[in-house]
C-alpha cells in the first residue's frame, strides 16, 4: 500500500473518548479510533476501579464495559462485567482455613439476566455443615440483592460492597470469617434478550402440546 492510501485512510478515521455509564460518574475510559461510529458499536473496554477512582488499592477489581452507543466525538457504554484478579483472589487463601463459594444466577427487577459469585474466607477450617449454612446464606442474600435490585442499584451495591457487607453480616455468626468478596458479577441478558429467550420457551412448549394433541387423536 502506497504512504499516499495510508494517509488517507488515517484521515478518514477519528478518536472517540469512551465514557463510563451514568452510576460510575460518566468517567473517561480511554479512547478508540474508528473510520465509521458503527465499527466501534460492541467493542469492550477494561479498566479497574483504581483507576476510575483513582486509588491504587482497588486495582485488584477489574471492570469491562461495552460501547452501546456513539456520538460525533464520544462512545458511549454499559457496565458488563466485574471480576477480582487471580492474584488478589489467591492472596486470600489461607491454609488451614475454608474458601466458600457460591454462584448465583437470577433475573433483576429490570429484566436483567445476571451471574453473581461470592466468595467467603474463614478464620480457620469450618466443618462441612457450617460450610453448607454459610453457602446458603450467600446464595440466599446474593439471590434477594438480584431480584431486588434494578441493574444499576445493583452495580452500585456489588461495586461499592455493600452486598458482600451483608453476607458477611449474617454468615458471620455460622463461623468466624475473614473476608467476604464478589468473586465476579456479569451481564447474561439484557431485558430484550431475555423476552425474547421467554417467547422462544414458549413457542416451544406449545409446539410440544400441539403434538400431544396430535398423537392422542391418532391413538
Amino acid at each position: 500500500m502506497s504512504e499516499r492510501s495510508v494517509s488517507k485512510q488515517k484521515r478518514g478515521k477519528r478518536w472517540y473518548t469512551v465514557i463510563a455509564p451514568e452510576n460510575f460518574d460518566r468517567k473517561e475510559l480511554g479512547s478508540t479510533f474508528a473510520d465509521e461510529p458503527e465499527k466501534i458499536s460492541g467493542r469492550t473496554v477494561e479498566s479497574t476501579l483504581g483507576e476510575l477512582n483513582d486509588d491504587q488499592g482497588a486495582n485488584n477489581v477489574k471492570l469491562t464495559f461495552k460501547i452501546t452507543d456513539v456520538g460525533s466525538d464520544a462512545a458511549y457504554t454499559e457496565f458488563i462485567q466485574q471480576e477480582l484478579t487471580r492474584d488478589y483472589l489467591r492472596s486470600l487463601v489461607r491454609r488451614g482455613a475454608s474458601k466458600i463459594e457460591a454462584n448465583v444466577t437470577a433475573i433483576t427487577k429490570d429484566d436483567y439476566r445476571v451471574q453473581l459469585q461470592p466468595v467467603a474466607f474463614t478464620t480457620k477450617k469450618a466443618d462441612r455443615s457450617q460450610e453448607h449454612e454459610i453457602r446458603r446464606i450467600m446464595t440466599e442474600l446474593t439471590r434477594e440483592a438480584i431480584t431486588g435490585h434494578t441493574y444499576d442499584a445493583l452495580t452500585e451495591s456489588v461495586v461499592e460492597g455493600r452486598l458482600s457487607s451483608a453476607i458477611y453480616g449474617d454468615a458471620k455468626v455460622i463461623y468466624p470469617l475473614r473476608r467476604v468478596e464478589v468473586k465476579k458479577f456479569s451481564l447474561e441478558a439484557r431485558p430484550e434478550e431475555v423476552e425474547a429467550e421467554e417467547e422462544a420457551a414458549v413457542s416451544v412448549d406449545e409446539g410440544d402440546v400441539a403434538v400431544d394433541v396430535d398423537d392422542e387423536t391418532e391413538a
